[in-house]
């Protein structure tokens, strides 16, 4: 079934808003900017726990076989059991998981690095998770969790990227972010719009890019709009998208510091990087001061993001203000601009150095 269905079943599942930000609009010139805003999704402040639920729904109703994807009896099946769900994360998949977890009654162990902010280990652990601190970069929190899951037989790795032999929990993942999208979709007809002319997508390691341009591209169910433009953006110091767009292939960059937290992945995912390659149709990089400019303007206009979801609207500025980029997209006067913010301020508090 549509991972929507599940989540429509969900404790607190409301659609998330639309912001329509006409001061945008006019800014960026074309008839409309709106802003899906994932400041409160399930309780959480990022869009994550829509992979993380249905992929732990999917994973656990197969390794118990139960009938039927339900919070009653994924929580009766887990109860009395070891289960034990891990996760590496930079911020707001592993709080997801986390989230999850204790939702159902399952333990969890998050893995994260060190550059991830105060306020996101605390709200991990809040959740009730085991948090484990791995020096390294992204990659290296992911192989410490995939390690370690690997070791323990009651294990459920819920990991938002993909390597040979771990595909099916990430597709899952994939699945569960088209929520956002089908939803989009509904507010969009609401307002009496077909698809976006051009989508503004955040990546890290590319899985919420792979939903949306399977969405898009018509692979998912999605509207299957080949004429709309599908931009991707990310941190300055963690463009492995870029780098592989350029070399062919994936391959690992180096990462530095970035507020775009749950941006900073060296490495596609081996799942999205054949849908990425295929359906977008350019990525661009933000630096961190144009993303926290961003988030304080969207502030002002009523619209709650972090930098990962504000990084959209520094892509949006860059790419429309260059002198021809415009015109090369075929982006007119009343083009319809569609920016996903994945994140509230309260998920990724931008530094105060950075305000």
């Amino acid at each position: 079934m549509p991972a929507i269905n599940f989540h429509r079943t969900l404790p607190g599942y409301v659609p998330t808003p639309l912001r329509d930000v006409p001061r945008l609009a006019a800014e960026l010139g074309v008839g409309r900017v709106l802003v899906k805003e994932e400041s409160s999704r399930l309780g959480l402040p990022a869009f994550k726990v829509l992979g993380a639920s249905y992929a732990i729904a999917r994973t656990l109703g197969e390794r118990f076989g139960l009938d039927g994807l339900k919070l009653d009896t994924l929580r009766a099946a887990v109860r009395g059991s070891a289960v034990r769900l891990y996760a590496a994360t930079d911020g707001n998949h592993g709080r997801a998981v986390a989230h999850v977890a204790a939702l159902i009654g399952a333990a969890a162990t998050i893995y994260y690095p060190p550059g991830i902010t105060e306020a996101a280990k605390k709200a991990i652990a809040a959740e009730g998770a085991r948090t484990v601190e791995v020096e390294g970069d992204y990659d290296d929190v992911v192989a410490r969790a995939a390690t370690e899951a690997g070791a323990d037989p009651a294990s459920v790795l819920v990991q938002d990227t993909s390597w040979a032999g771990y595909t099916d929990i990430p597709q899952w993942i994939v699945d569960g972010y088209a929520t956002l999208c089908l939803e989009a979709d509904d507010q969009l007809a609401a307002l009496g719009l077909t698809a976006p002319d051009l989508v503004v997508v955040p990546v890290g390691v590319g899985s919420f890019a792979q939903a949306v341009v399977s969405h898009y591209r018509g692979a998912a169910g999605g509207t299957g709009s080949d004429g709309g433009t599908l931009l991707a953006v990310e941190p300055d110091r963690a463009a492995g998208l870029v780098a592989a767009l350029r070399a062919g292939k994936p391959v690992k960059v180096p990462t530095g510091e970035t507020i775009m937290t749950g941006l900073n992945c060296g490495t596609v995912s081996a799942l999205a990087w054949p849908v990425l390659r295929d359906g977008l149709d350019g990525a661009v990089t933000v630096s961190d001061d144009q993303a926290a400019t961003a988030v304080d303007d969207l502030a002002r206009l009523g619209v709650d993001s972090g930098p990962c979801g504000a990084a959209t609207l520094a892509a949006a500025r860059l790419v429309l203000g260059q002198p021809g980029w415009r015109e090369a997209i075929g982006l007119g006067p009343d083009a319809v601009v569609l920016l996903l913010s994945t994140e509230g301020r309260a998920a990724n508090p931008v530094p105060d150095d950075r305000v």
